[in-house]
């Protein structure tokens, strides 16, 4: 038997967080840890390990992640400048083997973003 993933228990109510966007496909919650002023985790009901490990038939949910990041970015004002990341392995660092996107903005701060920081 396999334990649910973190994201799993939080998409299950069985851990709280701060759920800023939900659907029937996903969940948008801000990151306990943030890396930037804002951070977002864009977090599929479906559970799937990584990337890597989605098939054909996940293409419709993974374009769903990608409009679901550009829709919590508009509401959040951030929509100008926002960076997305996905963690495909460990090392690369994921941690959680429950695909999530990374929706990262430096709102408020004057730095900006640019290929070198990826």
């Amino acid at each position: 038997m396999t334990t649910a993933s973190l994201f799993s228990r939080i998409i299950n109510r069985e851990i709280p967080a701060d759920i800023v966007y939900e659907d029937d496909q996903c969940i948008v919650i801000n990151d306990i840890a943030p890396q930037a002023p804002v951070h977002m985790l864009v977090i599929p009901r479906q559970p799937i390990p990584c990337l890597a490990d989605a098939s054909q038939a996940d293409k419709a949910l993974l374009g769903h992640l990608m409009w679901v990041a550009g829709e919590v970015a508009r509401q959040n004002d951030i929509d100008e400048a926002f960076r997305l990341v996905v963690n495909n392995g460990a090392d690369a660092g994921q941690t959680i083997f429950h695909l999530h996107l990374h929706v990262l903005a430096n709102k408020g701060s004057e730095q900006t973003f640019s290929e070198a920081n990826l």
